[in-house]
């Protein structure tokens, strides 16, 4: 695979020189249009053998380029407060929004393969984390980002041949690293799991580009040029044509039976019991938070449901055990101009809680299978591949330790009208009514089939959903609450094992 990036590439400098100035004007162009449209980010990843000129070349793209677009990252060692959180997350909250590009050092390839060579790890985690990147690429692109990888590459004998022309040089000896040093012993196995990981990872919505690094004029008209081409490529082609509705559902049951339809929702708690039971689920909630096994772990609790389902009130309960210091609530509205310049689920990535603590989503994710498909606010192709992407996204964070209990409250379509006609009576409660809420009665069949197909294609044995019956208040809150305790004392109980 590196063959060609050790047979001695060059350029004169006159060669070089005279394409430089028109390589500028044209990185200028693209940059000032990529601002303009802001369709897309741009993510360009500098890997490879260190003094194969990643620095240098950065460095020049910068004086090349407007670098108040350019936002460049190095991740090195992981700080306390992103080794709370599961690895992924350092790099979501990192991404460049739509319109500016990231550059980004010692991101997730530089990690998994430092981490073989240096035995932190084998072959089978390499392989885990291999498959995680191809994931998140995968999309990253979808969603419209442009991916630009780069291999910087110096064979042996050239990455020695520098080492000692810059140890014997007293003005320029300061140049070599530590881990040019530490590198150079390692050579061998850093190529070969560099190999390994480009020939799984080069695909052709995010190729690799092998530059070879030991004339400087090359390596720059190079990575000029590849960058140059790959924006004007992306800017080339057209948007995403418009949004289109709902579409018919995967699948219909032959019998017409569905999960929600399932449903006994004439489950009830008299006044009494539910008082009884409300303090026991709430007193128990509050020992497991601060039981010593939540420092390995975090919460997070998601609520979605039918309008006026009690999701609120629900909430509110579980959070009336708590300290205020302990737990955190996020709503869901409609997303920011930020949030629209991001990847779907970076605005959800932000919020994930680090270990100790419990973070409550009020609506979620999956606002984007449930609200975003039905009301055509996205294509069918993004709200069918968002199933696979939530997956993914909940197997990192039961991966990192933290438990995901998520809930949908549902009620039948008489008690709802009757919640409404109150909140609209009910001074106090004037504000939790909107005319979108009676509009979306009339799609009540159509969301009851994207919950049918959420809970069929989420409900996983690491986050499974948890059908409430919500006609009852008390039976609801109750409900939730024991579901939480359940989850966190299955939690700990795996983890002593």
């Amino acid at each position: 695979m590196f063959e060609s990036a050790e047979i001695g590439h060059s350029i004169d400098k006159d060669t070089y020189e005279a394409e430089v100035p028109a390589l500028r004007e044209a990185l200028l162009e693209a940059q000032f249009e990529l601002k303009q449209q802001a369709r897309f980010p741009v993510i360009v990843l500098i890997n490879g053998i260190e003094g194969a000129g990643k620095g240098e070349t950065v460095k020049l793209l910068n004086e090349w380029m407007d670098p108040r677009m350019i936002e460049v990252l190095t991740f090195d060692q992981q700080t306390d407060e992103e080794l709370a959180r599961p690895p992924a997350w350092r790099y979501w909250r990192a991404l460049p929004p739509k319109g500016r590009m990231g550059v980004f050092f010692g991101n997730w390839y530089s990690q998994m393969i430092q981490g073989r060579v240096h035995g932190r790890f084998k072959d089978a985690v390499l392989d885990q984390a291999i498959t995680g990147a191809e994931r998140l690429e995968q999309m990253l692109c979808d969603e419209g980002a442009l991916i630009i990888k780069f291999w910087f590459h110096l064979s042996k004998k050239q990455m020695k041949t520098r080492l000692k022309a810059l140890r014997d040089d007293p003005l320029h000896s300061w140049r070599i690293s530590p881990l040019d040093w530490q590198q150079s012993q390692t050579y061998d196995r850093f190529v070969r799991f560099g190999e390994r990981v480009l020939r799984r990872t080069s695909r052709d919505y995010a190729p690799w580009h092998v530059i070879e690094g030991v004339d400087p004029y090359y390596r720059a008209l190079a990575v000029g040029r590849i960058l140059l081409e790959s924006l004007q490529s992306a800017l080339a082609n057209a948007p995403k044509g418009k949004h289109q509705g709902n579409v018919a559902p995967f699948g219909r049951s032959i019998d017409q039976l569905s999960l929600l339809g399932a449903l006994d929702l004439t489950q009830r708690l008299d006044k009494h019991d539910y008082q009884k039971q409300l303090v026991a689920e709430q007193a128990r909630l509050a020992g497991l938070l601060r039981h010593k096994r939540m420092r390995e772990h975090a919460l997070i609790a998601v609520f979605e449901g039918n309008d006026a389902a009690g999701k609120g009130g629900a909430i509110r309960r579980v959070a009336a055990a708590l300290d205020p210091r302990q737990y955190r609530i996020v709503p869901i509205a409609a997303p920011t101009e930020e949030e629209r310049a991001q990847p779907y689920l970076w605005r959800f990535w932000r919020h994930v809680p680090a270990r100790g603590k419990f973070t409550i989503f009020d609506r979620s994710w999956y606002g984007r299978v449930l609200v975003e498909r039905v009301e055509g606010f996205c294509t069918p192709a993004d709200w069918m591949r968002a199933y696979g992407e939530i997956n993914d996204f909940e197997e990192q964070l039961s991966n990192a330790g933290i438990v995901v209990v998520k809930f949908w409250l549902a009620i039948d379509q008489e008690t709802q009208l009757q919640r409404f006609e109150e909140r609209e009576e009910i001074p106090f409660k004037r504000y939790k009514i909107t005319e979108e809420d009676w509009r979306n009665r009339d799609k009540w069949d159509v969301y009851a089939e994207a919950v049918g197909d959420m809970v069929d294609r989420t409900s996983t044995e690491i986050a499974p959903w948890t059908l409430v019956e919500a006609n009852d208040k008390r039976w609801a809150r109750v409900k939730v609450l024991r579901t939480i305790n359940d989850a966190l004392e299955a939690a700990f109980a795996k983890h002593k094992k």
